[in-house]
C-alpha cells in the first residue's frame, strides 16, 4: 500500500542533518511557505465551510470541531479563540479531541486509532441537524476523527472534511470537503509542519468569515469581544471611540452603560438612549452594527 504524501520523504530532506543550521531553517520556511500557498486552491470550500456554520450559529445550532494529535491541536486553537475574539460561547463551539482533556497534557499516539471514542463524542456532544462538525486530519485516515464523521452525519450534522492528501476518506466522506495538499514534510510524516500550518491557517480563515457573516467584525475592529482582562477592556474602549467617533470618556461611559458589550455601547456612544435602545437596534439589525447605526442616524 502506498504511503499518503504526508508520510513521503521530501527531496530537500537528504542530507539535511549535516547542513548548518541557517540552510536547515531556510528549508523549513520554505516548507511552511509552501503549505501557505496550497490554501488558496481550496478558498471555494473554505468559503462553502463558513458559510454553512454561520448559518448554523445564527440558527441557534453548534459549530464542533473534531481531530487527534496534531490535527485536533489545529481544531482545539481555532475553537478556543471564538470566545475571546467574537464573543462566541464555547457551549456552541464544542471540541471532540481523541483522548480528550488527559491527551493535551500528555499527547498520546494511540488514542486516534479508537474509532469508538469518535462516535461516542459525537453522541456525548449531542450534534443533530442544522449543526456543522469540522473534522481535520492530515492524513484524511486518522480512525477516530473518521469515525466522529460518520456519527456527524449519520445524526444530521453537515460536515466538514479538512485533510492533506487527495482522495482520502474523510475528503470522501464530508458534505464539504477541503482539500490542503501541502506534499511531503521536510521530517517526513511530522504534520505539524507544513500540513499544520495550512490547516491552521485554512480554520482561520472559516472561523474569522464566520465571525464577520454574524457581524462580529465591523471595520476590522473586534465588535462582539470578551473583554475580560486590561488588555480587552482598554481594546474595547478605543474601538467604541473609533467607531462612534467619541472620546476616551464617553467610551468607557458607554460601556459601563451597556455592560461592558461592545456593540451596544457604540450605539449609546453615537446617541442611542440607553441599553435598552441599543438591544432594539441590533435586534432589528440582526446583531450587525452598520446598519444599526445607518437605522440611528436616520432618525
Amino acid at each position: 500500500m502506498p504511503l499518503p504524501a504526508t508520510e513521503a520523504r521530501h527531496p530537500g530532506a537528504i542530507g539535511i542533518q549535516s547542513l548548518p543550521a541557517p540552510e536547515i531553517l531556510a528549508r523549513l520556511l520554505d516548507g511552511h511557505r509552501h503549505a501557505a500557498e496550497q490554501v488558496a486552491a481550496a478558498l471555494p470550500e473554505i468559503e462553502a465551510a463558513a458559510e454553512a456554520a454561520a448559518r448554523a450559529l445564527a440558527a441557534g445550532k453548534r459549530l464542533a470541531y473534531a481531530g487527534a494529535g496534531s490535527a485536533g491541536l489545529m481544531a482545539l486553537s481555532d475553537a478556543l479563540e471564538l470566545l475571546g475574539t467574537f464573543g462566541i460561547a464555547p457551549e456552541r463551539t464544542p471540541v471532540l479531541f481523541a483522548g480528550g482533556a488527559a491527551a493535551l497534557a500528555v499527547m498520546r499516539g494511540d488514542v486516534e486509532d479508537v474509532a469508538a471514542d469518535g462516535a461516542a463524542d459525537v453522541a456525548r456532544a449531542g450534534l443533530g441537524p442544522g449543526d456543522v462538525l469540522i473534522c481535520v486530519s492530515a492524513s484524511g485516515t486518522t480512525p477516530y476523527t473518521l469515525a466522529a464523521a460518520a456519527a456527524g452525519r449519520a445524526a444530521g450534522a453537515r460536515v466538514v472534511g479538512v485533510a492533506n492528501v487527495a482522495g482520502s476518506a474523510l475528503l470522501a466522506a464530508a458534505d464539504v470537503a477541503v482539500l490542503l495538499d501541502t506534499g511531503p514534510e521536510l521530517v517526513a510524516g511530522s504534520t505539524r509542519l507544513g500540513a499544520g500550518t495550512a490547516q491552521k491557517i485554512a480554520l482561520n480563515l472559516v472561523s474569522t468569515l464566520v465571525g464577520i457573516r454574524l457581524g462580529h467584525v465591523h471595520d476590522g475592529y473586534m465588535v462582539n469581544l470578551t473583554a475580560d482582562n486590561a488588555k480587552l477592556r482598554r481594546r474595547a474602549a478605543g474601538i467604541v471611540a473609533a467607531v462612534a467617533g467619541c472620546d476616551a470618556a464617553a467610551a468607557e461611559a458607554a460601556l459601563a452603560a451597556a455592560g461592558g458589550r461592545v456593540k451596544p455601547a457604540v450605539l449609546i456612544a453615537a446617541g442611542a438612549e440607553g441599553a435598552e435602545a441599543a438591544r432594539r437596534l441590533l435586534a432589528a439589525s440582526g446583531g450587525q452594527l452598520g446598519p444599526a447605526l445607518a437605522a440611528l442616524a436616520g432618525r
